[in-house]
C-alpha cells in the first residue's frame, strides 16, 4: 500500500510550504539546523544570562489562598429555609391568620376554663336549695351564663368540656390517620415490589362504607371512647395513603432523585430530603380535614345512639340532646351554643389546612 504516493504526497508538500513561510523561510529551502543557528547568532544562546533578574513579588502583598470548603459552599448559600419561606407565605393570608388566633384562643381556653374560679361541675346535677327541685331548662343568666338542660346541668361547663373530648377524638384519629398514611403511602408509592399488596389492601378496605364501620366496632365493642377513636382509625388512613402514593409516584423518578440512588444515597435520606417536603401540602391538608370530620363521625354516631355515654359530655352528646329541643323557641339555646362551637372549630381548621397546604408548597416559595 503506498501512503506517499500521488495526491497524498502534494498534500505533504503543500503542508510543509505553509510551515517554511510560517517560519520565516521562503518556500524550497532547506531550513538551518540548531548548530548554524548559534553559530550565525552567538548573543541569542546567552540572551536570558543578558537579560536582568525579574523583580520578586512582595510577600506580605501577594499569597497562596488557603482552602475552605465551608467558605466555598457559602458563597453559593441563598439564605432558602423551607419552613421560614412556608410561615412567611402563611402569615400573608390574613383570613388564615385570623381563624389561626380564633382556634388558638378556644383551644386554650378549653383547657384553661376548668381551671378558672367559680366554674361549675358538668356532670353535677343542680337544685334549687329552697324547694329541692332540679333547676331544669333555665335560660342563660347570671349563674348558668349558657343555661341548664333538662335534668339541671350547667351547659357552659359541658359545652367546653364536650368540646375537650371532641377535640381529643379529632386530634388523636387524625395523627394517627397522618402516622399509618405517610408510612404505608410512601411504602405503596416508592417500593414498586409492594404496589400490588397496597393496591389490593386499599381495594378491599375502601370498598366497605366507614359509616357502616363505625355503627358495626360500636355495636360490637363496648360504648366508649376508646372504641370510637378506634372505629375511625381503621379506616381513616386510607384517603392519606392513596393521596401520599399517588404524590411519590410523580416525584421518585425525577432527575434529582435519579441521581441520589445513582451516588449511594440512603433510601431515608432521599425520603427525607427529596420526598417529604413536597408531602407536607397533601399531610397538613388531610389532617386539618380529618379533625373535623372526626368531630362529625361522633356527632352521627352520639345521634343514632351508639356513641359516647350519656354521662361523658361530647359535642355530639350536647347536640343530640339539643336537637330534641329545637322545636321549642325558648329551649333552642341548648342547640345553638354547642353547634356554634362546633361550627368554629370546623371552617377554623378547613380554612388554616387549606392555607397552610398552600403556603408548604414548594412551588409557591418565589425569592
Amino acid at each position: 500500500m503506498r501512503l506517499f504516493g500521488g495526491k497524498n504526497r502534494r498534500i505533504i508538500e503543500r503542508i510543509s510550504e505553509a510551515a517554511a513561510r510560517g517560519a520565516g523561510y521562503p518556500a524550497n529551502t532547506e531550513r538551518p539546523d540548531a548548530a548554524q543557528l548559534e553559530t550565525a547568532r552567538p548573543d541569542v544562546a546567552n540572551n536570558d544570562a543578558a537579560q536582568p533578574e525579574t523583580a520578586q513579588p512582595d510577600a506580605g502583598l501577594f499569597g497562596f489562598a488557603p482552602y475552605a470548603p465551608e467558605e466555598a459552599e457559602a458563597t453559593a448559600d441563598t439564605g432558602y429555609s423551607y419552613w421560614r419561606s412556608t410561615l412567611r407565605i402563611f402569615f400573608m393570608n390574613r383570613t388564615a391568620t385570623v381563624f389561626l388566633c380564633v382556634i388558638a384562643f378556644v383551644l386554650l381556653f378549653t383547657y384553661v376554663q376548668p381551671h378558672l374560679p367559680n366554674q361549675k361541675d358538668p356532670v353535677l346535677i343542680y337544685n334549687n336549695p329552697e324547694t329541692g327541685i332540679q333547676i331544669r331548662n333555665m335560660p342563660p343568666g347570671d349563674e348558668f351564663w349558657f343555661g341548664t338542660n333538662s335534668i339541671g346541668q350547667d351547659l357552659w361547663s359541658r359545652i367546653w368540656q364536650g368540646t375537650r373530648t371532641s377535640l381529643f377524638i379529632g386530634f388523636t384519629v387524625a395523627c394517627v390517620e397522618a402516622l399509618l398514611g405517610v408510612i404505608i403511602g410512601i411504602l405503596w408509592g416508592y417500593v414498586r415490589k409492594l404496589d400490588f399488596f397496597f393496591t389490593e389492601m386499599y381495594n378491599i378496605f375502601d370498598n366497605i362504607p366507614q359509616t357502616l364501620v363505625l355503627i358495626l366496632i360500636s355495636y360490637i365493642l363496648r360504648p366508649g371512647l376508646a372504641t370510637i377513636i378506634f372505629a375511625m382509625c381503621l379506616t381513616s388512613w386510607l384517603t392519606m395513603a392513596r393521596f401520599v402514593r399517588n404524590q411519590v409516584v410523580i416525584i421518585r423518578d425525577r432527575d434529582y432523585n435519579l441521581a441520589s440512588r445513582c451516588l449511594g444515597t440512603p433510601t431515608r435520606r432521599i425520603v427525607a430530603r427529596n420526598l417529604l417536603p413536597y408531602l407536607v401540602s397533601v399531610i397538613t391538608m388531610r389532617m386539618a380535614m380529618a379533625i373535623p370530620l372526626a368531630i362529625g363521625s361522633e356527632v352521627f354516631i352520639s345521634y343514632i345512639g351508639i356513641g359516647l355515654p350519656v354521662y361523658m359530655p361530647s359535642l355530639g352528646n350536647l347536640i343530640t340532646s339539643g336537637i330534641d329541643k329545637m322545636m321549642e323557641p325558648a329551649l333552642r339555646y341548648q342547640l345553638l351554643f354547642p353547634t356554634a362551637v362546633l361550627s368554629v372549630v370546623t371552617i377554623s381548621f378547613y380554612i388554616i389546612g387549606s392555607a397552610f397546604a398552600d403556603a408548604s408548597d414548594p412551588k409557591n416559595h418565589v425569592m
